[in-house]
């Protein structure tokens, strides 16, 4: 524009003030001099009156996506101000009406809408949180906005398996963390299958962290159990690592054993301890060496008649006992000499040679032999579970005992000939497994298969 149109509008402005003053003086041309100062005038009048700038208007929106630890929120700023906005963002904390003095996010410049994802919250927690603005009149804040973040799933380990019987056993585990709210159960689940939950038995321990103890009830006995331990809060349950375990073998007295399978077959791990058949009708104990050799049915010792050998070694027995069919528990059986095979053939031992007579094998006999108890250096690696231990024998020719840690020997219930059954031999000094038939009188330890 030209200082011509300049010119023209503010003689008309003068004309206009000089009609409500009631003088209307003649129109003249008015020097440059004058139209410079008309101008300046003009100028301060008008840009003198900008509008100075206020704070921001902004409101915050209700939050999304709550999650644990994150949330979603985002602002909106309707006016800003008349200045720019040179920041805005989101600041919030567990109070209400936070500031950029607590926790904060920038998120960008510009008026509109912006939004952030707030991060590394605590899980279970009340938080509040505003929208924030910032031109140059200062920061402005939108609406305080309350939320609440998820709980976080609680923690658990699962304890050792210990104290196992046939029925029961005990285990526990530690709550190390119960996910920002209150525990409200928490205990061991177990099953025949693996990875129990709570729909399988279970225990019910007092609530809280930290570590407990249950006793699992009513197990069956030989029997391969899994158990993890468990906890709950208001949202969620989780289970600690799996832990595996059989039950142990228990005689009509009450006596536990180990069991192992070798093949398809379940063994008991140690040698048998009972007294009575499982019709519970008493064994005679016999500890005179002629009346042992004159036996002509059952009978058992403890070596050298000393019953504090029972809990390592087992009882001898003649064969007459191993044969009887009441030996074992109920469901179970003295192997024959084929079961014998059977197993040694499973362990690696050639089949052309498991019938042969005497020493067969390679290193059968380190397989089945226990990591410690056996004399000049004879123990084995019982890579078989078998853990066979040096129990000696009783004579029946004399009924002496002989070879306490450097022999053992298990009966079969497989008889030879009407004086002799089947057995099987185990060496210090050797490293396989001896097969042979000795009279039925002969003090030997048994070990029982599943049925």
């Amino acid at each position: 524009m030209t200082a011509y149109y300049y010119y023209d509008i503010c003689v008309k402005v003068l004309m206009h003030l000089q009609k409500y003053t009631g003088k209307m003086p003649a129109y003249k041309p008015l020097p440059w001099s004058s139209i410079g100062l008309l101008l300046l005038v003009f100028s301060l009048l008008t840009f003198g009156c900008v509008k100075d700038p206020t704070l921001p208007v902004l409101s915050t929106d209700p939050v999304t996506e709550i999650s644990i630890t994150t949330v979603k929120i985002s602002g909106i700023i309707s006016d800003d101000g008349g200045a720019e906005i040179t920041s805005r963002g989101f600041c919030w904390g567990t109070v209400t009406e936070p500031t950029i003095d607590d926790e904060m996010i920038v998120a960008g410049t510009g008026s509109g809408k912006f939004n952030a994802v707030l991060l590394n919250l605590q899980p279970n927690t009340s938080y509040h949180v505003r929208a924030f603005a910032e031109n140059s009149a200062g920061i402005a804040y939108g609406n305080d906005v309350e939320f609440i973040t998820n709980m976080a799933p609680p923690s658990v380990t699962t304890a050792e398996i210990s104290n196992i019987a046939a029925l029961t056993a005990n285990c526990g585990g530690t709550v190390t963390y119960d996910g920002g709210a209150a525990i409200t159960a928490r205990g061991v689940c177990w099953s025949t299958d693996p990875q129990p939950d709570i729909n399988d038995p279970h225990t019910s321990e007092e609530l809280g962290s930290g570590t407990f103890t249950s006793t699992l009830t009513n197990l069956t006995p030989a029997s391969v159990y899994y158990v993890r331990a468990y906890v709950s809060n208001q949202s969620w349950t989780v289970y600690g690592e799996q832990v595996t375990f059989r039950t142990k073998l228990t005689d009509i007295q009450g006596n536990l054993y180990n069991t192992v399978p070798v093949g398809t077959k379940l063994w008991m791990a140690e040698n048998l301890r009972v007294t009575t058949l499982n019709d519970n009708s008493p064994i005679p104990e016999i500890t005179d060496n002629a009346l042992w050799v004159a036996a002509a049915g059952p009978a058992y010792c403890w070596y050298n008649n000393d019953p504090t050998f029972k809990s390592t070694y087992g009882a001898l027995y003649n064969w007459f006992t191993a044969a009887s069919g009441t030996l074992c528990p109920t469901g179970w059986h003295v192997p024959t000499d084929t079961e014998f095979n059977t197993m040694e053939i499973y362990l690696g031992m050639a089949s052309d040679q498991s019938e042969v007579w005497g020493w067969r094998g390679i290193d059968h006999g380190q397989k089945i032999k226990n990591q410690t108890g056996w004399d000049e250096n004879g123990n084995g690696n019982n890579s078989s579970g078998l853990s066979a231990l040096p129990g000696g024998y009783r004579f029946g020719a004399d009924g002496s005992f002989y070879l306490q840690t450097t022999i053992t020997y298990w009966w079969s219930s497989s008889e030879h000939d009407a004086d002799r059954g089947w057995y099987r031999r185990l060496d210090s000094s050797k490293s396989q497994v001896y097969r042979a038939s000795t009279s039925k009188k002969g003090g030997k330890y048994v070990r029982c298969v599943k049925d």
